[in-house]
């Protein structure tokens, strides 16, 4: 592939995405009633996809305290939400600082980091408005997250901004009409689907782009990075301390859910569609495979 050829289909995907991004996005602070009383006895997440749902823990739980534990999964999973955000955002700035601003493909990244800034603050305002703290990535992730934006580059970066994206949005999909969500978490899930279906589109494109023309070493560091980078994702989306909520200790709710083959089997099913692509294109190999393993993306292989 020619550095013309890719910087003209490059141009074309960009000039697809902007059009998309001003025909259809949506202001969270307009567009979701944020003084809508929650419903009383509805569930935040569904009850397959609690960290605990089917250990001994989630055994001794009233049904009250379910949906008080998914409230804080939600958050929690929100909360990393703005930590991966932020994180792809800085990523993607680097990204323009060496690009010409004139080409459309900067320009969508810029748009990209637009809706970011906006889908951060909404699930920042989501935490806040059903009583949850900020939980985020526990102190040494987040410590460890800061390197990212030195070490990542090339497949690797974008490979990390669609293992983030399409776990959530895997998630979001399957909860965002169902009726036994509450309404305010269906509302911030379509929104945040929407805009992400674009960010997808433009990473994948990435990908394949820069997968195409690497060999040797340079492919295997990228394979490494990966792997590496999926693991902390998954493990860091529930911070232990959302079991304080139930009466769990932290340590105890964190190695109930790490040995739960549910839970397992939940991050699996988050990541099928992403990790089906990243196998596709070369991205899945041998350097990261402990990692791979780890993160409970990757079935029996």
């Amino acid at each position: 592939m020619t550095r013309a050829v890719t910087e003209s289909s490059r141009e074309k995907t960009a000039h697809r995405l902007l059009r998309s991004s001003a025909n259809k996005f949506y202001d969270p602070e307009i567009d979701i009633d944020w003084d809508a009383p929650l419903v009383e006895g509805k569930r935040y997440l569904p009850e397959e996809r609690s960290s605990l749902y089917g250990t001994q823990l989630w055994d001794r739980l009233t049904p009250e305290q379910r949906i008080e534990l998914g409230k804080h999964e939600i958050a929690s999973i929100a909360t990393n939400g703005i930590w991966f955000e932020v994180l792809l955002m800085q990523m993607l700035l680097k990204e323009v600082y060496d690009a010409d601003p004139t080409t459309e493909f900067a320009q969508y990244a810029l748009t990209e980091i637009a809706d970011e800034c906006r889908h951060s603050t909404m699930f920042a305002r989501f935490s806040e408005r059903v009583g949850c703290p900020h939980y985020g990535p526990v102190p040494w992730r987040k410590r460890l997250g800061k390197l990212l934006n030195v070490l990542a580059y090339g497949p690797a970066m974008y490979g990390s901004i669609l293992v983030a994206e399409e776990i959530l949005d895997r998630l979001q999909r399957e909860q965002m009409n169902d009726p036994d969500i509450q309404p305010l978490v269906r509302m911030v899930n379509r929104i945040h689907v929407l805009e992400e279906a674009r960010h997808v589109t433009f990473a994948r494109e990435e990908v394949k782009r820069r997968m195409s023309t690497l060999r040797g070493p340079e492919r295997a560091y990228q394979q490494w990075l990966l792997a590496v980078v999926s693991n902390e994702i998954t493990h860091s989306l529930i911070n232990p301390n959302v079991y304080k909520a139930v009466g769990i200790r932290p340590r105890d709710g964190q190695r109930a859910a790490e040995a739960n083959p549910y839970w397992q089997e939940t991050i699996r099913y988050t990541g099928e569609r992403i990790m089906g692509f990243l196998d596709e294109v070369g991205l899945v190999g041998a350097p990261g495979m402990p990692w791979w393993r780890r993160s409970f993306l990757l079935g029996a292989r």
